[in-house]
């Protein structure tokens, strides 16, 4: 009974500080899923500001130009209502941004281990530039919407309708129009 209790109160704790904190999801979001608004609805409720920063500039081969990636963003934002979620774009590193706008906390989502495996990589390494001054929380993704992943919708697109209960209503606009 100590114990669990214990766990409690501590959760409660961590909860609480994390409230007034500002945390940042980053990613190329070509485009953005339902997968991507469930770690995003989650985030912006353990959060005071959750920032969606994309980044202007990517390694990945994007099918959506960073323009209308933000506005795919934004749209979905504002269908879901959530007022402390903003979104900006960002160049360079995500360590050096966090930097500049004094934020020391990067929200991930987890559908699998082989996202793990990733993640865990680029945590430490995020770690290691900032000089142990960057935290990378992790949110598991929900059952529903694991499966869900940009690579994967991009390829239903290309060969029939994209499904409407995948993506927000401009990501699936967007789709049908690619």
């Amino acid at each position: 009974m100590g114990k669990l209790l214990f766990s409690f109160i501590f959760i409660g704790d961590i909860k609480k500080k994390m409230k007034d904190k500002n945390a940042v999801f980053s990613g190329t979001f070509d485009p953005i899923t339902n997968g991507h608004m469930d770690i995003i609805k989650r985030g912006s409720k353990l959060f005071r500001t959750l920032i969606i920063a994309i980044p202007t500039e990517s390694e990945k081969k994007t099918l959506f130009d960073f323009n209308l990636r933000v506005k795919m963003v934004k749209s979905a934002i504002e269908e879901h209502n959530l007022l402390n979620v903003k979104v900006e774009g960002f160049k360079g590193l995500i360590v050096d941004y966090l930097k500049e706008r004094k934020i020391n906390i990067i929200l991930r989502g987890l559908r699998s281990t082989i996202d793990y495996e990733y993640e865990k990589q680029m945590s430490l390494l995020n770690k290691d530039l900032s000089k142990n001054k960057i935290e990378t929380i992790f949110l598991i993704s929900s059952p529903n919407t694991a499966h869900i992943s940009s690579k994967r919708i991009k390829e239903i697109a290309k060969h029939s309708d994209p499904n409407p209960s995948l993506t927000p209503t401009l990501s699936t606009e967007m789709l049908k129009k690619s």
